[in-house]
């Protein structure tokens, strides 16, 4: 890899192989949803092994290579670098991002996940160039995700946002329902699971999300899709929006 990959959180698809019928269900349903407009897709198994992992992985950027879309491994910054992934996303809990970004060297993506206002801020302690993006949520109570942190909602989201000196993509519980209040909280963009994964139309479900970010950026990519810069980040005060 020559230059770091750009990522457009817009509509970031984590998976989930259980909700997508299998390993093969995964690899389905990615190629469906980016055909609807994903524009990032993060790969989470926590139950496969590191062989099942690693499998999975390759199939992924076998498809979504030649389409241009990003893949990032969640959590496994070792499984990243053995499928040439473009990057990686750690928790709070997880390897820390300077181990992280020293691993996966300048070029690839880093994601880090924060809840709170002062996890935000820190980022700006870290060596410059360190994370990418950061993850916040879960904005709403989720399953998907069984070690999850308490829901934070959409205003507290907006403190969040406010305080980082990086992109933010919401997390938790999300719909194309939900970016207009998002946006308005100052996120970058959906992540997404249910929304997508399992359903039967993925294509249509990751349309929808990408159309409604279109929406509330007054314009349009390519068959509706988001346009292509991201969202801005960080706006002053606390927006407002619904909470959960």
């Amino acid at each position: 890899m020559s230059a770091r990959i750009r990522l457009d959180p817009s509509v970031y698809l984590v998976t989930d192989t259980q909700q997508c019928g299998g390993p093969a269900g995964v690899v389905a349903t990615v190629g469906a949803a980016v055909d609807g407009g994903v524009t990032a897709v993060q790969l989470r198994d926590p139950a496969a092994s590191t062989r099942e992992l690693v499998d999975l992985g390759r199939a992924l950027t076998a498809l979504l290579r030649p389409l241009g879309v990003p893949l990032i491994v969640d959590d496994r910054v070792d499984v990243a670098l053995a499928i040439d992934a473009d990057g990686a996303h750690v928790g709070q809990r997880d390897l820390d991002p300077v181990s992280a970004r020293r691993l996966l060297g300048p070029d690839r993506h880093l994601g880090l996940s924060v809840s709170t206002p002062e996890e935000a801020r820190a980022v700006a302690d870290l060596p410059a160039g360190t994370v990418d993006l950061l993850g916040v949520g879960p904005v709403r109570p989720t399953l998907t995700k069984t070690d999850a942190r308490a829901a934070i909602g959409f205003a507290r989201l907006g403190v969040v946002t406010a305080a980082s000196p990086l992109p933010c993509v919401a997390i938790g519980g999300l719909r194309a329902a939900d970016v207009a209040a998002l946006h308005e909280a100052g996120a970058a963009g959906s992540a997404v699971v249910s929304a997508v994964c399992g359903r039967p139309d993925p294509a249509a479900a990751a349309r929808e999300i990408a159309r409604a970010w279109a929406a509330v950026r007054g314009g349009s990519g390519p068959g509706g899709g988001p346009t292509s810069e991201p969202a801005p980040t960080g706006r002053p005060g606390v927006p407002a929006g619904p909470s959960a």
